[in-house]
């Protein structure tokens, strides 16, 4: 089966498995089994078949093989840190969230380097982080990995992997500290997930946005930095973005105007009330 409607079948599974079970441990226990099942496929079909080229391999490890791996590493987290919080004592509760959210900072801050690698959308250094031919050279930089699968893994696709798990674990640890907070913890797992609205627009016009948002103060009061407002707007949008930091630089070297789909979201909303005064 190809491997790119693979991963597009698992995304459709782990959208099923979220909206049949409520509760948080039952969610990220059936994730988690999806998740090494699509990935054992994974690696049968590449050990079988191999790749075709470089840019494939490339392919495979820094964006197919991401998606169940992230989810992966990001319901595994969950399902820890789930079975070891402290029940019915809320300071003890928000004492262990602050415990986790300070060791996750302490994650980006060990790999500072890769992390703006990763965000600036930079590919000079993807052949010696995704392909599997650097592993002796380039050394396991996260103590959690003492050994890689040479066949399976490549010096970097295991720490992506928790790169971007991480981004997401903060968004949940935010929200169960805001729940427990307002007296709320354990009466939310039972919500489904939203359906996420269609993304129309591109994604320079989405990275446009998010940046008017940001700059007009939306994610100042909780300290949110422009990757974590984003990511909470990809719960709300169906898009994932991509090269957010490296789009905005293409936005501000705009010739003419350097705000294109917010003065397009402008004469839309004027041409609308127009309409309504007829």
């Amino acid at each position: 089966m190809d491997l790119q409607l693979e991963s597009e079948l698992f995304s459709k599974d782990l959208k099923n498995i979220q909206l049949q079970n409520e509760e948080i441990l039952k969610q990220a226990y059936h994730s988690i089994q999806l998740c090494r099942t699509t990935l054992y496929k994974f690696k049968k079909k590449i050990i079988s078949k191999g790749f075709d080229s470089m840019e494939s391999e490339i392919n495979f490890f820094k964006i197919i093989k991401q998606i169940p791996l992230v989810q992966l590493i990001y319901y595994s987290e969950i399902h820890s840190f789930e079975i070891q919080l402290p029940k019915g004592d809320k300071d003890a509760q928000l004492k262990s969230i602050k415990k986790k959210i300070s060791k996750i900072n302490r994650f980006f801050l060990y790999n500072i380097d890769f992390g703006r690698y990763v965000n600036s959308g930079a590919t000079h250094f993807d052949k010696e982080y995704y392909t599997r031919d650097y592993l002796e050279t380039f050394h396991i930089t996260t103590s959690k990995f003492y050994f890689q699968d040479p066949e399976f893994c490549t010096p970097r696709d295991m720490l992506l992997g928790k790169y971007k798990a991480y981004d997401l674990l903060v968004i949940y640890l935010d929200e169960k500290k805001h729940r427990i907070r307002k007296g709320l913890n354990g009466k939310l797992n039972g919500a489904k997930p939203i359906e996420k609205i269609h993304w129309p627009f591109s994604n320079t016009d989405y990275v446009e946005l998010v940046y008017a948002l940001c700059s007009k103060g939306l994610g100042k009061q909780d300290n949110q930095a422009i990757m974590q407002v984003s990511k909470k707007m990809q719960q709300l949008f169906d898009i994932e973005p991509k090269d957010i930091y490296k789009t905005f630089q293409d936005i501000k070297n705009r010739k003419n105007s350097r705000t294109l789909f917010l003065d397009d979201l402008s004469a839309s909303l004027l041409i609308e009330m127009d309409k309504r005064e007829e």
